[in-house]
């Protein structure tokens, strides 16, 4: 279907010279209206070429802020020619019969730029409207964000904590609002102390879709799980775990590490998959980083998964940290990272210290973290979580 064509408003005094410059203009195949005034314009009128005599001085105001008018005289030496000029009207155009081509040039030229102004306001329009669109869904889906995080948070453990003789402290920071990072620590009775921490790919909604999934697990297999073999724990959780993120498809895996400690024996029971940076283990001899290595959890099928463990002395503590941590420490290179990390944790004494030093703002409280965790700190480039597991004081066994 063929564009309509712009309407030109013609305004003169009736009379041949009326008719000429209405045939003048339509040899282009303009669609021409001829008035004697304003008034008798149609609204469609898309420009308006008035001759100088035709409109009284003071409506040639009007009549430029109604539309885009082109004057059209005899004598350049017009006075009226020159009010019109002064009112702000588009162009004008000297004796327009002998030069009809040049009027005509200047009419499809202002037509032209009219049209893509109203498209240009069409757009800014359309533009403000989806801008607006756009803003509230995003104050809906933050909305929803710092929903979840707060639901998320209030499935952590309590913060700081004593299980028997074993203590926990943590500290979670969401990259934004909802974490891939997870841990949790609960006593199976008062020998065993269970607890794992993970870290889940990516961050944000999906990653934390499966910190709920982890919660769900481990609570039903820790409330399965008899009391005996505490060694085969760890690597048998992990499998499953394997199996049930392969199984859901969602695309997602985790770095994992899973620990039993035993206060009977003094004896950690621990398996992991891709923990990285490894945990810290902290004695009075100094800091060690504790062996084994395992494959990702949630990537590969049919995986098994080491059976670890060691002695833990009368007084140690464990950190884990997320590959977060990483982000925030000075150094060239991944072993340069994981080399400073290890003698902050030799010079922390406890979790806020080795925050400090991590220039992230003083360690929020649980109210605080509950109702905005990303307070006192910028925003980081991953999810970044601190935990650390001690025990057993100056007790004798």
């Amino acid at each position: 279907m063929l564009a309509a064509k712009p309407l030109i408003g013609v305004i003169d005094h009736p009379g041949r010279h009326r008719d000429a410059l209405v045939d003048a203009i339509a040899r282009d195949g303009l669609a021409v209206f001829a008035a004697a005034s304003a008034a008798e314009l149609p609204e469609t009128t898309a420009l308006v070429v008035a001759h100088s005599l035709a409109v009284p001085s003071r409506e040639w105001m009007t009549l430029a802020e109604r539309w885009p008018t082109l004057v059209v005289s005899e004598d350049r030496r017009d006075d009226d020619l020159l009010k019109a000029v002064d009112a702000g009207l588009i162009d004008y155009v000297i004796e327009p019969l002998r030069h009809a081509h040049l009027l005509r040039r200047m009419i499809r030229r202002v037509v032209d730029v009219n049209r893509l102004a109203r498209e240009r306001e069409q757009d800014r329009l359309r533009l403000e409207e989806l801008n607006e669109s756009l803003e509230t869904h995003l104050a809906m889906l933050r909305l929803d964000q710092q929903a979840g995080g707060q639901i998320q948070r209030r499935m952590l453990p309590v913060r700081p904590q004593q299980l028997g003789r074993v203590g926990c402290d943590y500290w979670l920071a969401p990259s934004l609002y909802l974490s891939g990072d997870f841990l949790d620590i609960q006593a199976y009775n008062e020998r065993y102390t269970l607890f794992y921490f993970a870290d889940v790919s990516g961050h944000g909604a999906s990653s934390a879709f499966v910190t709920v999934l982890l919660k769900y697990l481990f609570n039903r297999w820790q409330g399965e799980w008899n009391g005996e073999a505490p060694e085969a724990l760890p690597p048998r959780w992990l499998a499953q775990l394997n199996r049930e993120l392969l199984d859901t498809g969602i695309g997602k895996h985790a770095t994992l590490f899973v620990g039993v400690i035993d206060q009977q024996k003094r004896y950690l029971h621990y398996s992991l998959g891709a923990q990285l940076p490894m945990p810290l283990l902290k004695t009075s001899e100094g800091v060690v980083t504790l062996e084994g290595e395992g494959m990702p959890v949630g990537l590969f099928p049919d995986v098994c998964y080491p059976t670890l463990g060691c002695d833990l002395p009368s007084d140690f503590s464990l950190w884990l940290c997320s590959d977060g941590v990483l982000e925030c420490l000075p150094g060239a290179s991944l072993e340069a990272r994981l080399d400073e990390l290890q003698q902050r944790v030799a010079g922390s004494d406890s979790l806020d210290t080795l925050r400090r030093g991590l220039a992230l703002g003083t360690l929020s409280s649980d109210e605080e973290a509950l109702a905005d965790p990303t307070s006192g700190r910028e925003e980081l480039p991953d999810d970044l979580t601190i935990m650390l597991v001690s025990g057993f004081g100056d007790e004798s066994a």
